[in-house]
């Protein structure tokens, strides 16, 4: 039986853009600048490409880094701002953003976040005893693992905290453009008057692959991690950048952008569909975009367990940062659409299958 997959982080190669134009893209990219693309360049990222997105958001092109990959620009963040330090989180949150602040020797002040909104005022009587976090790590739309996004108000009240304080806020807006219904909120950086430091990838917008991170930082900042990635990786892979400026400049974006949200939504009505039919026991909030949907099984159940017992199927529960013990994280973007109820008939056969009894010997 071939395992049907909703725990990896990308999506599904059917909603990639088609890979002739990509090629396409990275040979006029090379014909048109290659003597650069090939040679060595600045670890701030390409400069077409850094101009575009600043433009794009208002902002000097200085501010604008482009990293080899999302990950490797948090980790050039948090390696400047979070070691040995404290950094304000979301509960649940991203694990291997987790992973990689422990990797600094960060320690986290976690801010609940539940279908009832944020425990911004509990979080504040964290931090008089706590104190001031070195920042903060936050995903307010559409989030990884629940998929839900935060309200303006709950967005207001946090930068209100910790401009209040003077915490510097990251936000991770890698799902942001994913929308496929219902209206967007604005931004932690356009509240914030493009004063927060803002960060995104095209993973998800157009291809994994091409490994190609954006943040746009204060200027200092922006400088310094500019210097530091020419210090670990010599120079950024500028022709992933380039491919990526042209199929923006060429206008193969915005379709794309298109085309894919309408897949997702597709994929989305699928699960939510397959659930209603075959778990009807679980709960969850349908999302207005990005990849992922949470599942609440029913309170007492242990979700580990049921995947263990899942034949052919595989998803993410219960491990560090990804919930309580009977939340499961569900990618539906990763499984082909025909695969979808299949998976859930799979998962749901092992809900309802009854757990092994365990002998009381030792």
């Amino acid at each position: 039986m071939e395992t049907i997959s909703f725990a990896g982080e990308g999506l599904h190669p059917e909603l990639l853009p088609a890979s002739k134009e990509l090629a396409d893209c990275a040979g006029t990219a090379l014909a048109e600048d290659g003597k650069r693309i090939l040679s060595y360049g600045t670890g701030a990222g390409y400069t077409p490409l850094r101009e575009l997105v600043a433009e794009q958001h208002g902002v000097h092109p200085f501010r604008v880094l482009v990293t080899n990959g999302w990950l490797q620009g948090l980790a050039l963040v948090a390696d400047r701002l979070a070691r040995s330090a404290s950094v304000a989180v979301e509960y649940p949150t991203y694990d291997e953003a987790l992973r990689l602040l422990f990797g600094v020797s960060a320690s986290m002040l976690y801010i609940d976040w539940s279908e009832e909104g944020l425990g911004v005022e509990a979080f504040e009587a964290t931090m008089r005893v706590s104190g001031r976090p070195s920042f903060a790590y936050l995903m307010p739309t559409f989030q990884n693992p629940t998929g839900m996004t935060m309200s303006e108000d709950d967005r207001w009240a946090l930068g209100k905290m910790f401009t209040r304080t003077g915490t510097p806020m990251l936000e991770d807006d890698t799902y942001g453009l994913l929308r496929f219904e219902g209206e967007p909120n604005r931004t932690l950086f356009e509240l914030s008057e493009k004063t927060c430091m803002y960060s995104t990838s095209y993973s998800l917008t157009i291809a994994p692959g091409l490994r190609v991170g954006v943040f746009i930082l204060p200027d200092d900042l922006a400088g310094e991690l500019a210097t530091k990635a020419n210090s670990i990786y010599i120079s950024p892979a500028l022709l992933s950048q380039a491919t990526v400026f042209e199929f923006i400049r060429r206008g193969s974006f915005a379709p794309h952008l298109e085309q894919l949200t309408a897949k997702l939504k597709e994929r989305r009505d699928t699960l939510t569909a397959a659930l209603s039919k075959h778990l009807p026991e679980a709960g969850y909030i349908p999302p207005e975009g990005g990849i992922f949907l949470f599942l609440r099984l029913p309170v007492g159940t242990n979700a580990k367990a049921v995947l263990e017992r899942a034949d052919g199927v595989t998803a993410r529960a219960a491990e560090p940062g990804l919930g309580l013990p009977h939340t499961l994280r569900l990618n539906f973007a990763e499984p082909a659409l025909d695969e979808i109820e299949a998976g859930v008939e799979r998962l749901a056969a092992a809900f309802h299958e009854p757990a092994p009894e365990t002998s009381g010997d030792w």
